[in-house]
């Protein structure tokens, strides 16, 4: 199986709600939304891809709040992507926000950084694998 194609830069590629009991709100949302929830193995314990029913692909993640993502806020959580990371987290910072976790590896070669702004709001910042990685 390839890997998902990588959303534009500047796009909205993906959310994730983070909350302590992810089980609660996996059955909050299926029941809400009608969302279907596949498992996703976190080592000792599963996250959600939630979707749905009958298609292909993810709408949204539901994440414990454990282990790398204990300090993420109970927000959804937009990534957006950027063409470097390194250099996006910079001007964050100089401008007056700050970065709440990460940088850290999301697999295949990718990585992201959750940010806050000088307003308060959050989100993550995603840098996709470079071409061939």
């Amino acid at each position: 199986m390839s890997a998902p194609p990588t959303p534009p830069l500047g796009a909205v590629g993906w959310i994730d709600l983070t909350v302590p009991e992810a089980d609660t709100l996996r059955d909050f949302y299926s029941a809400v939304v009608g969302w279907e929830a596949t498992p996703l193995d976190m080592g000792g314990y599963a996250d959600y891809v939630m979707q749905v029913p009958g298609a292909e692909g993810g709408q949204a993640g539901i994440c414990h709040a454990r282990g790398q993502n204990s300090g993420i806020p109970p927000v959804w959580l937009i990534y957006v992507t950027v063409a470097d990371l390194a250099r996006s987290l910079a001007a964050c910072e100089a401008r007056g926000g700050s970065v709440i976790s990460g940088p850290r590896g999301a697999g295949r070669g990718t990585s992201f950084a959750v940010i806050r702004d000088p307003a308060g709001a959050v989100m993550a910042l995603f840098q996709a694998a470079p071409p061939g990685a």
